[in-house]
């Protein structure tokens, strides 16, 4: 939730395959193909940062900003964190082949907002709330989604519980608030290695981006986890 030290640069290096229903027919999704998004996020100052992603599904392009509110202090006289992230997608894909003509770039375009509300109880537990809302200026049923509204709400929850210096255990539950759509259910791992964070992931959903998460299909926990992997690594700045 927090953003970006000022001056450092944070690579994400985001992965999901296919449903894990097919067992080792399909390597367990992987024969499947993925969705990958790579995404930059730049610290502007110690409580601001901007980015930018672009995920493969619908070729979709993201720039993004997240403010930092609230910070939890060691006394407790603060007791939560805040941050708060605005975004706007733009889908890239072709539809030319679409005979009554292609989308416009307004139609093509949909926007995030997300509330970031977090405490650390104790050196190995953190929790999270994230009230979450995506708009679809044009839900045309030839994107990628499964939801026919222009505004989807949902509320996030999220936690770690730190194993070790360099392994958590990760889990969160997005709820759909105002549609019927499948609820996003998702377990992973943290492990820090050499300067890198790697996250490996089950998760029902196969997005990256929030308008999309929100918006789009989620399978059923279980035998339609999709398993994912997330490669981080912040490059810092030397004054």
């Amino acid at each position: 939730m927090e953003p970006v030290d000022r001056g450092n640069l944070h690579f994400a290096i985001m992965h999901t395959f296919g449903t894990i229903d097919n067992g080792a027919r399909d390597l367990f999704g992987l024969d499947n193909g993925a969705n990958i998004q790579f995404s930059l996020e730049y610290g502007l100052s110690e409580k601001a940062s901007i980015g930018m992603a672009r995920q493969s599904r619908d070729k979709m392009y993201t720039v993004y900003g997240r403010y930092h509110l609230l910070k939890q202090t060691m006394d407790n006289r603060m007791p939560l964190s805040l941050s708060v992230m605005g975004g706007t997608s733009v889908n890239s894909s072709d539809y030319s082949f679409l005979i009554g003509g292609e989308p416009t770039f307004s139609e093509r375009t949909s926007y995030a907002l997300q509330w970031m509300i977090a405490r650390k109880f104790s050196n190995r537990i953190s929790v999270q709330i994230s009230p979450m809302a995506a708009y679809f200026v044009d839900p045309n049923p030839i994107f990628f989604i499964e939801g026919d509204q222009n505004l989807y709400t949902a509320l996030g929850i999220s936690g770690k519980y730190k194993l070790t210096g360099k392994t958590s255990l990760t889990g969160q539950w997005i709820g759909n608030l105002n549609n019927q759509l499948r609820n996003n259910v998702g377990v992973g791992i943290d492990l820090e290695a050499g300067g890198h964070v790697f996250q490996l992931y089950f998760v029902t959903s196969p997005f990256l981006t929030e308008t999309y998460l929100l918006a789009g299909g989620n399978g059923r926990p279980g035998d339609q986890f999709r398993l994912g992997f997330n490669v981080n690594r912040v490059f810092g700045y030397s004054r």
